[in-house]
């Protein structure tokens, strides 16, 4: 009767669906997902898992992220068995793991979750220091920008993209998307601190380098290189020459993913 009870509890351990949020600095990775002869968050999260479990894990990413993006709450899950418990997981992949990458988080969920096609949105921020001088603490996670930019421009420029349109002409050449077509349910300026410019933006999900040229585009605006009237006509016309530079990657930061 015991045997019996013991393989039940088994075979419920394999069954385990464990998700995960993970915060990690993308600078020295070439993005999350797994790549041949390339460092990458997701191998190093799986090597840590597979030492700590003493058995083979395979996660299952919300995004793949490009080199040098961050993350606060990126989202991943793995199934099969995991004799630690998970309040603990956190804590106990510490000496597993580099230390720019930390597992925030560690929730048993239902079979159906699937952190990539059960993801209903993500919201990310690009970060612009904005002055003169470079900041020797943000160099790292700001495009730094030393002319002074017209943030009421931009601000206005940041209405025009929310909504659902097609994005053909925000996206780096190289994607695999089925459809051009996104919708963003919130764009705009924050500025946390003096010098420090977030544009912050929430949609259902994003195209290839997509975040990285709205924000290259607001800069211009910014800049008076584009004036915030034009953006429709930019997003209708579809054509990636229209639109602003892609910033560099280490600005870019996945904020939060929802389901």
């Amino acid at each position: 009767m015991k045997a019996r009870k013991d393989r039940n509890l088994t075979a419920q351990q394999e069954h385990r669906r464990i998700k995960l949020v993970t915060e990690y600095r993308g600078t020295r990775y070439a993005g999350w997902q797994y790549q041949d002869n390339a460092l990458t968050v997701q191998a190093a999260l799986e090597k840590a898992l597979s030492e700590l479990l003493k058995r083979p894990v395979k996660l299952i990413g919300c995004s793949r992220t490009d080199a040098g993006v961050h993350a606060l709450n990126h989202v991943s899950h793995f199934n099969g068995a995991c004799p630690v418990p998970l309040d603990k997981l956190p804590l106990a992949l510490i000496p597993f793991l580099p230390s720019d990458i930390a597992v925030k988080e560690a929730i048993e969920v239902n079979e159906t979750f699937h952190a990539r096609f059960s993801a209903k949105g993500k919201s990310y921020f690009y970060q612009v220091w904005n002055k003169p001088y470079r900041s020797a603490l943000l160099s790292p996670y700001t495009y730094h920008e030393p002319r002074d930019l017209d943030l009421g421009a931009m601000q206005e420029a940041c209405k025009h993209f929310i909504g659902t349109h097609d994005f053909a002409g925000f996206m780096a050449t190289g994607s695999q998307a089925k459809t051009t077509v996104r919708t963003i349910y919130d764009l705009h300026i924050e500025i946390p601190q003096d010098g420090l410019i977030q544009i912050r933006i929430h949609g259902d999900a994003f195209l290839y380098n997509m975040v990285r040229i709205i924000a290259g585009t607001l800069l211009y605006v910014g800049l008076g290189k584009i004036n915030a009237s034009e953006i429709e006509a930019i997003i209708a016309s579809k054509d990636r020459k229209k639109a602003g530079k892609t910033l560099e990657a280490k600005g870019l930061f996945l904020e939060r993913v929802y389901y």
